[in-house]
């Protein structure tokens, strides 16, 4: 009947599930609202968070290129102090840094954390390998993990504080490659108090939001089931018995963590050494709404009921859960008015009937029936009053100020003022509707602090980033003067460009009519004197003709002379031979006598004509040898005047082809002054054109230097909107830690 309870426990927990049995539904409304709306703060608060880390990954590509300068040397000159603004704004971050290609810290809002290097075996290991093998192309969310620098650092905006750590990780990517990593760090305990809202919990006695890991997909050395928050229980501040801290006594041993909750804790059973059934069951089935008798047992093996959900963060790889839990006896404590009514009026009949009873029996005897149930009536009446009055005003003082308590709390914050670190008091309340209704008052006053603390913060944001717009929309609007004062100068020179252009394009006309005229009269000339050169060319052939002739003819004078000298030495020839018979002739003749007498003269005539022959060949053979020279000699004059009308040839072909080519400069000059005739009139259209942009361009930035004006009357309005927002929230009492 009790289940895992027991008698002893079991009982009195089925006798509250008996009376309010009827509350399921409203109670399964309050877990899923709980864990809904604590589920989309974490959600919400790290969108926000990434945001600021885009902003500011966004200024860094700015001034990280690796193709001007090494990133390490803008570390004091810009990347600290953007740093150090960015982390002024951020009040969850602890810590902002920028690691470089070679994963060492070159940046930091904690000096003594730079020049620190997170190569091979370091705590970022698995963070660097995870964004390596994504290719830099994402970023990610990586912990929860232990850091001493944390702890170093100390907390900031978190209640509590110890080494569990989240970072927001983003690679800084130029041209494709990577150049750096911009870290946040952000103490793990930011967002236990995201999830437990101390100050307005809705079951503050036992009331649990935990976050545990469901599906490890990078911290897979983190089994599912372990604590990945802070338990309120961790230690004394928020239990009213034993804590983690301590040790939580059960009867299968003790529940204890050393150092924090976060890593150590696993959320087992104690009596199974198994995942308790509200992780395990959210972890199986991704949601777990469980509000019943006889409840679960919890990692203290106390019943509990709640909501159970798994979800991931923007970038993490991990998927996370959270339980939603209430000790299943503050849940349903809860006593209606009209039962604590009902039940004071029991009393009160009773008493009437005691008081009755009692009466009867000491008048029964004495006085008559009539004058005994007449007795009986009146006392009753009085002693019926009298209970009811006495019962029903205690009752009724107690509700009253109840009442007037929540009345109070409400008109001191209903009027636009107040104090919104104060709660109601609950103990001062009983289990009933008017309880429920404090609880939840302080819960709404929660999370109106939270949003009125957002809002703080947003409008002293705004009022940074208006003060930068209105600085910003000066510099612009006297850069805009100054832009517009250097187009109007522009503009003038283009008006004077467009003058000396058409000057220049006017004189380019009167060139190119004056080019035609020349044109004309060159080509005229040179008509002439290449009719003139056509001439003495035919002239210079005709004599190269005559030449050639001429050279022919000596050349065939000197063969006929060849011939000659040849003839001639025939002669000679025969002249010697002669001469020799003419001696021999005589020789005989002496031989012979008287009778030979006739013949000796006639062979002496023979011999002396031989003489004379002998003579005529030399004198002849030496004239025809001059002439053979002389010859020769004119034949080479003659050869070599050939050589020189061949060039005088050639000398007026190129005179011819030298007068043509000028004819054609004459024409390419007439096409180039067209051409620059041309260029220049597409010159002045697009100076034109210009002309119009710039007095177009002009107007807009005189525009835009009157628009600049009315941003910067905006910029102070934003001002004093945002002073009013600020004076409007100052008018409220906030918790300047920031307690959940």
């Amino acid at each position: 009947m009790y289940g895992w309870l027991g008698y002893k426990v079991g009982a009195p927990l089925a006798k509250s599930w008996k009376h309010n049995k009827h509350l399921q539904k409203d109670i399964e409304r309050e877990f899923d609202g709980i864990s809904d709306t604590r589920k989309q703060l974490l959600i919400d608060w790290t969108s926000d968070t990434w945001h600021a880390i885009d902003r500011l990954s966004e200024q860094c590509i700015e001034k990280l290129n690796p193709d001007e300068f090494h990133p390490s040397d803008l570390a004091e000159e810009w990347l600290v102090p953007m740093l150090q603004k960015a982390y002024l704004k951020s009040i969850d971050f602890t810590e902002l840094f920028v690691l470089n290609d070679a994963f060492q810290v070159i940046a930091s809002t904690d000096e003594k954390h730079r020049n620190s290097s997170y190569a091979r075996n370091s705590i970022l290991e698995h963070a660097i390998g995870y964004l390596r093998h994504a290719k830099w192309e994402i970023p990610l969310l990586f912990g929860p993990y232990v850091d001493p620098i944390t702890l170093t650092i100390g907390a900031r905006s978190s209640s509590f504080h110890d080494a569990v750590t989240i970072l927001f990780m983003k690679p800084i990517i130029h041209n494709g490659g990577l150049i750096g990593i911009l870290c946040g760090r952000v103490p793990n305990d930011v967002i236990g108090d995201l999830i437990q809202r101390e100050a307005g919990h809705v079951y503050p006695d036992s009331g649990d939001n935990y976050l545990f890991m469901a599906k490890p997909n990078l911290l897979t050395h983190i089994e599912p089931g372990i604590a990945l928050s802070r338990s309120r229980f961790e230690d004394k501040t928020f239990t009213m018995g034993e804590n983690l801290k301590d040790g939580v006594t059960t009867d299968w041993g003790t529940v204890t963590v050393k150092e924090h909750t976060e890593l150590e804790l696993k959320f087992i059973s104690p009596a199974t050494k198994e995942l308790h059934p509200g992780v395990a069951n959210t972890i199986k089935n991704g949601a777990n709404l469980y509000v019943q008798f006889p409840a679960y047992p919890d990692y203290r093996y106390i019943p509990v009921i709640g909501k159970g959900c798994t979800f991931q963060l923007p970038h993490c790889p991990d998927v996370w859960g959270m339980m939603c839990e209430g000790d299943f006896e503050e849940v349903y404590r809860v006593r209606s008015i009209g039962t604590k009514r009902r039940q004071l009026e029991a009393i009160s009949v009773g008493i009437i009937a005691a008081c009755s009873v009692a009466v009867v029996g000491l008048l029964g005897n004495v006085m008559s029936p009539w004058i005994t149930g007449i007795t009986v009536g009146a006392l009753q009446l009085i002693a019926g009053w009298i209970v009811l009055r006495v019962v029903q005003s205690r009752t009724d003082q107690q509700e009253i100020n109840q009442i007037r308590r929540v009345k109070k709390f409400i008109q001191k914050n209903a009027e636009g003022k107040g104090d919104l670190t104060k709660r109601l008091d609950l103990s001062h309340f009983n289990s009933n509707e008017i309880k429920d209704i404090a609880k939840w008052l302080n819960n709404m006053m929660d999370s109106l602090e939270g949003i009125m603390l957002r809002v703080r913060t947003a409008a002293y944001q705004v009022s940074d980033s208006q003060l930068a717009m209105n600085e910003t929309a000066t510099l612009t609007t006297t850069s805009t003067r100054k832009v517009s004062h250097q187009v109007t100068e522009m503009i003038d020179s283009i008006h004077l460009q467009l003058a000396d252009i058409e000057q220049v394009r006017e004189m380019a006309d009167t060139m190119k009519e004056t080019l035609k005229v020349i044109e004309g009269q060159a080509a005229s000339q040179i008509s002439v004197a290449q009719s003139e050169i056509d001439r003495i060319g035919d002239k210079m052939f005709e004599i190269s003709t005559k030449v050639k002739e001429t050279n022919h003819s000596i050349h065939s004078f000197v063969d006929t002379m060849q011939d000659i000298k040849n003839v001639i030495s025939v002669i000679e020839e025969i002249s010697a031979q002669t001469q020799l018979l003419a001696l021999n002739a005589s020789i005989e003749a002496a031989h012979v006598g008287e009778q030979g007498a006739g013949f000796a003269v006639v062979a002496g005539e023979i011999r002396k004509l031989a003489n004379n022959t002998k003579k005529s060949t030399a004198e002849v053979h030496a004239i025809t040898d001059r002439i053979y020279k002389e010859a020769q000699k004119a034949y080479h004059i003659i050869d070599e005047g050939n050589g020189v009308v061949e060039e005088g040839n050639i000398l007026v072909q190129t005179v011819a082809e030298a007068l043509s080519e000028a004819n054609m400069q004459d024409i390419r000059k007439s096409e180039v002054v067209d051409g620059v005739v041309g260029l220049l009139e597409q010159i002045a259209q697009v100076s034109n054109k210009n002309r119009k942009v710039s007095t177009s361009v002009g107007k807009r930035v005189n525009t835009l230097a009157d628009e600049m004006l009315g941003v910067q009357d905006t910029s102070k309005q934003v001002d004093i909107i945002t002073n009013q927002l600020q004076q409007l929230v100052g008018q409220f009492k906030l918790t300047e830690e920031r307690l959940r």
